[in-house]
């Protein structure tokens, strides 16, 4: 109990000094405040977009193109790497092309996807599918291949069916690897749902951010730098959640 308070007390510590030498030094000239602002400006600029109602519907854009991407994925991908415990030789053929889809820059065809389904809502939700589904496969196939076949023929010679196998066995061996990835899509998917904002959009965080820093705005940049950071600490915090629900029930 005491190590776990010593840790949030250096945390919080930690966050604070920064933002106050963050607001020492631009006030006192040491970094530009042009350029970085300061944390008092930023909060300002922030409550004004609040109170116009801006700031809430980016929020809430990027937030759930980033969720229905990152739910999308991470269903997919690990129903399709679970899948491949059923057919050895298919697993096996499809495994380099699971390496080429992950090693691919995904991020670089963003273009072709927002000239393909427009600048709205389905394009980021199809980046920050694809940016998923790929890791989500890899996951699963990866813990698939962690069942002990010696369990398998144990199941197997006490009367149970493939299905059965698969379901109390290949299932719950597998899950800790795909929980696993979930840390790592959620980010993922805030990063595609993201640069297709930047490339085209009429809503949400990035677009902010692009439109703030084409006129000019730093402090409004910031604001939208600073909300993202919020939101991407606020999803990893409800993927561990969800993470700690998983490996009770399994």
């Amino acid at each position: 109990m005491k190590s776990k308070t010593f840790v949030q007390v250096w945390r919080w510590g930690l966050l604070i000094t920064l933002i106050v030498l963050w607001e020492a030094g631009s006030r006192t000239g040491f970094i530009d405040p042009f350029f970085f602002s300061s944390p008092t400006q930023i909060f300002r600029t922030a409550v004004v977009k609040w109170q116009s109602g801006q700031l809430p519907g980016d929020i809430a854009y990027t937030a759930s193109s980033t969720l229905l991407g990152f739910i999308l994925g991470t269903i997919t991908g690990s129903v399709l790497g679970l899948m491949f415990w059923f057919s050895r030789p298919i697993a096996m053929v499809a495994e380099p092309w699971l390496i080429v889809l992950n090693a691919l820059p995904k991020l670089a065809l963003a273009p072709v996807l927002v000239i393909l389904t427009g600048i709205g809502f389905t394009s980021k939700v199809i980046l920050a599918f694809l940016m998923t589904v790929v890791v989500a496969a890899m996951s699963a196939y990866g813990g698939v291949q962690t069942v002990d076949p010696a369990l398998q023929t144990l199941l197997v010679s006490l009367g149970a069916t493939r299905f059965q196998t698969f379901c109390r066995l290949v299932v719950p061996s597998a899950m800790p690897s795909i929980i696993t990835g979930l840390r790592v899509n959620i980010a993922l998917a805030m990063a595609g749902s993201i640069v297709g904002e930047f490339i085209a959009s009429d809503r949400g965080l990035g677009r902010m951010i692009v439109y703030a820093g084409t006129i000019f705005d730093l402090p409004l940049v910031w604001v939208g730098v600073t909300v993202l950071s919020i939101v991407s600490v606020v999803m990893y915090a409800g993927v561990v959640l969800l993470e700690r629900i998983l490996l009770r029930a399994t």
